[in-house]
């Protein structure tokens, strides 16, 4: 089989180097199109289903939530498996899913799930789907530099301009937000007075949530010109929600800092992040969607932060801790000195011991070759350029030097034998 394949080749020299030709204007593009990646994604097709429930403890979170979810979402197709887990006030499902699963088809068939079983919840406890990422999908850290700003004005920074800035890049799932303050109004309830006043912490929720919204009105015309009616209700300062009556008591109303107190503080926190030991910091973390190039998106998204840079306010800047791309890189020059190396060294080998140029260029052009060829097999099985496909190739490029070595080797002894030492080159 081998001696008849290596005889039809040299009949038809053309047309196999014009296959070789193709194969490696193929392998070329293959190269460019290539996902670029330093991580090889070994994570499970999963859909993870958040539940927020804050102010419960574990065991009811397990009981009231966890548990009706994991025993409805078990009889999905081509679920391998459901694993649940409780914390103080928040339930996390994985979703298994098999291999070859499409996740996005996953991921509506677990949200048809989820829309039939809510009313088997507690009412203010809503689950969501996280996001369409995976679990080796977060390419990029960065923290706001912003010295003598306050950490709650850097959290609303970061959750309210640059978080909706980065995540319209393509290929970004979603930038999850860390450290600092969520800013927030906290009304801090004296049970004597309430007492006092005979009311009840519902009728003080009631008041203030009717009290924090705008209501519309109608359209009506005067003087050919159409005037739109509306209220404007949205609290904007701790005196205004102080203000707000709760109740009347002999006909003088009980407002809302007559029976608790009203402070704009921070979200309750459990934990803290904390950047080189400086103090705490804020920022974001950006989470890859499933199947796209690493290396492009972190591209993207460093030139949108420098188009969010010039609306930050003055002093604050984007400061990078973890970039994945430095690795891509690292790994990507590694294959290609190490194929230019493997080609200097034994194109020399082929010349000190043979004298024959025409047999070390055979190996050098066997060996990119074969590469290009490798990155065709690659695109066309779904499997990016990561540190160990990469580093599969650079270890075949060794095998194919020591092949082609012997190869070349056995061939030009064979015809100078045949030739008896004539010039058989010619």
């Amino acid at each position: 089989m081998i001696e008849k394949l290596i005889s039809f080749s040299l009949r038809n020299r053309i047309m196999v180097l014009l296959i070789a030709a193709s194969l490696f204007g193929w392998g070329l593009y293959s190269v460019q199109t290539n996902k670029v990646d330093a991580i090889p994604d070994l994570s499970e097709n999963q859909v993870i289903v958040f539940t927020e429930w804050m102010g419960r403890s574990p065991q009811l979170v397990e009981d009231q939530i966890t548990y009706p979810l994991v025993t409805n979402l078990q009889g999905l197709p081509e679920v391998k498996y459901v694993r649940g887990t409780s914390m103080f006030g928040m339930s996390f499902i994985y979703v298994i899913f098999e291999d070859e699963t499409d996740v996005y088809w996953a991921r509506t068939r677990v949200l048809e799930r989820l829309n039939s079983v809510g009313n088997m919840l507690p009412q203010d406890a809503t689950p969501t789907l996280g996001p369409d990422g995976t679990g080796v999908g977060h390419i990029l850290w960065y923290t706001l530099e912003a010295p003598g700003m306050d950490l709650g004005e850097q959290r609303a920074v970061q959750d309210w301009y640059v978080k909706f800035a980065l995540q319209n890049v393509a290929g970004v799932s979603e930038v999850a937000s860390f450290g600092g303050f969520q800013k927030q109004y906290q009304l801090t309830l004296d049970p004597n007075k309430l007492s006092y006043y005979n009311l009840s912490v519902p009728q003080v929720i009631q008041a203030v949530r009717a009290n924090n919204n705008e209501a519309g009105g109608r359209k009506f015309e005067l003087s050919d010109i159409g005037y739109i009616i509306k209220t404007t209700g949205y609290l904007e300062s701790a005196q205004e929600i102080e203000n707000i009556p709760i109740a009347t008591s002999n006909t003088i109303p009980v407002r809302v800092r007559d029976v608790a107190s009203v402070q704009m503080t921070g979200e309750s926190r459990l934990g803290i992040f904390d950047l080189n030991g400086q103090g705490e910091a804020v920022g974001g973390i950006i989470v890859m969607r499933y199947g796209e190039n690493a290396e492009e998106v972190i591209e993207n998204v460093k030139v949108k932060m420098e188009e969010v840079a010039k609306g930050l306010p003055e002093g604050m800047k984007f400061n990078i801790v973890y970039d994945r791309s430095g690795l891509i890189n690292e790994s990507i020059d590694s294959v290609r000195n190490t194929l230019i190396e493997e080609m200097i060294v034994a194109s020399l080998v082929v010349l000190l011991f043979l004298f024959h140029w025409r047999s070390a260029l055979v190996i050098m052009i066997q060996l990119p070759l074969s590469v290009a060829i490798g990155f065709i097999l690659l695109n066309a099985f779904g499997i990016s350029s990561n540190i160990m496909s990469l580093t599969g190739i650079a270890l075949s490029i060794g095998v194919i030097v020591d092949d082609a070595i012997v190869m070349v080797e056995n061939a030009y002894r064979h015809l100078a034998d045949a030739t008896k030492g004539k010039p058989w080159e010619d």
